[in-house]
């Protein structure tokens, strides 16, 4: 199986980027190939533009869109590493998913609006964040991401299986982290055979 990793963090010494490491370290000791698209040191452009629109109008593909397009038809599996911002994806994370994932190559909502043209492939968000789930929980933003990212977005890409994990407590002590990378790491491992 192949496991392609998408992380953004702009500091490869960042929470997030150890995050990214651990779960790719748990998906080659189970056996699989790894890929990481880190966006920022490849300064992948986020900004959709109107030759974003002008080409898809055209029926054609940017070079670089083309570029991530092509690592996910090579992916049995995918994986995306973001810390939580603003209970949200940060903007190189939004802007990768606004300009890769785009109609008639990854869904089209004429034709089945609940249908993604993609192949199912497992698919798993690993974000860091600095709440403690109890806030999270009994503030209702657990299952507002579950609902935005789960139900929605990511079933729009194939993703079948897909799970979030929310890696609550990420600015905690050194404990409370090391136990955040191993079950990053685990999660690697299992990435195979993890069931919503």
């Amino acid at each position: 199986m192949h496991v392609l990793t998408i992380l953004d963090h702009p500091d490869p010494a960042s929470f997030s980027a150890a995050v990214a490491r651990r779960f790719m370290d748990g998906a080659k000791d189970a056996g699989h190939s790894v890929e990481l698209a880190d966006l920022h040191a490849e300064e992948f452009d986020p900004r959709w533009t109107k030759a974003d629109i002008d080409a898809e109008a055209n029926g054609d593909t940017l070079p670089d869109v083309a570029k991530e397009q092509m690592r996910i038809d090579r992916a049995d599996a995918i994986c995306l590493v973001f810390p939580l911002f603003w209970w949200g994806m940060p903007s190189m994370m939004k802007g990768w998913v606004d300009r890769v994932w785009t109609w008639d190559w990854a869904y089209d909502q004429l034709d089945d609006p609940n249908k993604s043209l993609q192949r199912p492939r497992s698919g798993v968000l690993l974000i860091p964040a600095g709440a403690r789930s109890d806030e999270m929980d009994e503030a209702g933003y657990s299952a507002a991401l579950e609902t935005a990212w789960i139900n929605g977005t990511f079933g729009y890409f194939g993703f079948s299986p897909r799970k979030l994990e929310l890696l609550c407590g990420a600015k905690g002590s050194l404990e409370r982290r090391k136990s955040l990378l191993e079950r990053s790491y685990q999660v690697g491992r299992d990435i195979a055979a993890f069931r919503n």
